[in-house]
Order: C-alpha cells, then structure tokens, then sequence
C-alpha cells in the first residue's frame, strides 16, 4: 500500500517555526519529484517548495529564505521534511506533501493544482496556524 503520512503543523505567534514531516512508505521516494503545496483561508494555493530526484530543491518566492525542504532515508524509512522558520501572519494554511508522477518536474513556478488526488500521492495534510 502507498502512503504518505503527515506530522507536524500547529500553531505559533509570528516569528515562529514549525517543522512539517511526511513519511513515505510503499513507493521510493527518491525517484520523483517530492513537494509541498498550501491552501490558505482563502481558498489560495500555492506551491511551496519541491525536491527534484537530483536533489535540487526549489522554493516560491514568498518563503525564499525562510523555509528548508529536506528528504532522509534511513533504516528503510524514506521522510520529506519541511522546515518553516520565521513564519508570518500571512502563513497559515492547509500544507500537503505530494508525490508526482515518475518523470514529471515538480515546478514550483506552474500553476498550482489545490487538489490533493491531482498528483500520484499526497498526504492527508495539516494546519499550519500563525498569530501575530
């Protein structure tokens, strides 16, 4: 069975970081694509951040420089991580990390789809709350 499960999220006062982890089971995870997309209160999507199978990582410009996206494997046990630091009043939402389909570039740049079941695997996503 595929899996991506999702930990973390919360709330924090502005200024504050949290750390978003997924763990992928079932399918390997370095060999596509991995990213994070949000949906704000507003219904607005945005992709956040993507990992390409070399390693590259890709960011949006509104968390440029404040948020690190990582992946581990160890023990059998493959983790997309993504580590939010100076996190604003303007942050909060719903955050998924997703999976695309082998070949495929998760391009932070595209138009975003804010529909989890749109990309070959998705977690079931957390809320990320920030008060100012």
């Amino acid at each position: 069975e595929v899996r991506l499960v999702q930990s973390g999220g919360g709330s924090v006062p502005a200024g504050g970081s949290l750390t978003l982890s997924c763990v992928g089971s079932g399918f390997i995870t370095d060999d596509r694509d991995m990213g994070w997309y949000r949906q704000g209160p507003g219904n607005e999507c945005e992709k956040v951040s993507g990992i390409m199978t070399d390693g590259t990582t890709v960011y949006a410009d509104t968390v440029q420089g404040r948020f690190t996206i990582s992946q581990d494997s160890q023990d059998n046990t493959n983790t997309l991580n993504l580590q939010m630091n100076d996190l604003r009043p303007e942050d909060p939402a719903v955050s998924y990390c997703v999976a695309v389909g082998f070949g495929v570039t998760y391009d932070v740049g595209q138009e975003p789809v804010c529909e989890p079941s749109y990309y070959t695997y998705w977690s079931q996503g957390a809320q990320v709350n920030v008060s100012s």
